[in-house]
């Protein structure tokens, strides 16, 4: 998820925690299936270097990879992968978007609203939250610093913006989000992962950051939810 600095941290330490877990495993494969209907081929295929980038990143061994490349060739049963999207609001309003890829529709559905409704949540209409973010390219960095220099280097290889928070987030257009990321590895950055996220258009604070958080922990425990999006400074 590309959220602010607590809940970017808590689950970045959480993925490190459970590398060895079968579900986050299962949720990284379901990307690299998913993105691997568009082609095998890492080089040609943008999506499928991303995800397996990142599920090399979280120390995913290779005959998983491999695995879930061929699911999405067709071989194994990885045909029946959906990407859904669903929209909800969580305590004090703020907004969420909710990505899923699951095998059973309605078996997702209905544990994201028992969710939801645990944690003070509640669905949304189609449409009721999407306008509030922008559909962007994300480049995370390695680095926790940039001089002047590197900046400059940033933005004339095509970035957006440069948002600084616990991570450097380069923020591109969706469409460029591969030429930026080549131009940058060839200008020596390193990277740690590639998205394409929804990037709220503005943050919203919250009075209780602890209630929301148990929200999005119990939502990203769920093994048919890939990626969560919130509007909230959390």
């Amino acid at each position: 998820m590309s959220g602010h600095s607590k809940w970017a941290t808590t689950k970045r330490a959480k993925e490190a925690k459970d590398s060895k877990r079968s579900g986050l495993f299962t949720k990284l494969s379901k990307n690299i299936t998913i993105a691997a209907r568009e082609g095998q081929d890492i080089d040609s295929n943008f999506k499928l270097r991303m995800a397996v980038d990142k599920a090399k990143a979280l120390s995913m061994p290779k005959d998983n990879i491999e695995r879930a490349i061929k699911r999405g060739a067709g071989v194994g049963g990885g045909e029946n992968i959906e990407h859904l999207i669903y929209e909800a609001y969580g305590p004090e309003g703020v907004a969420l978007i909710i990505e899923v890829l699951t095998d059973n529709k309605n078996r997702a559905v209905s544990n994201i609203k028992h969710i939801l409704n645990k944690y003070n949540g509640n669905m949304g209409s189609s449409g009721s939250v999407l306008w509030m973010f922008a559909f962007k390219g994300e480049i995370i960095l390695n680095n926790t610093t940039l001089t002047d220099e590197e900046e400059l280097k940033i933005i004339e290889a095509g970035a957006e913006d440069i948002i600084k928070d616990e991570q450097i987030r380069v923020i591109t257009d969706k469409e460029n989000l591969a030429l930026v990321r080549d131009s940058l590895v060839k200008n020596n950055f390193s990277i740690q992962e590639s998205n394409i996220i929804y990037l709220p258009k503005e943050k919203v604070q919250v009075q209780d950051e602890d209630k929301l958080l148990r929200l999005l922990d119990a939502l990203d425990d769920d093994d048919d939810v890939d990626t969560l999006h919130t509007n909230a400074d959390v």
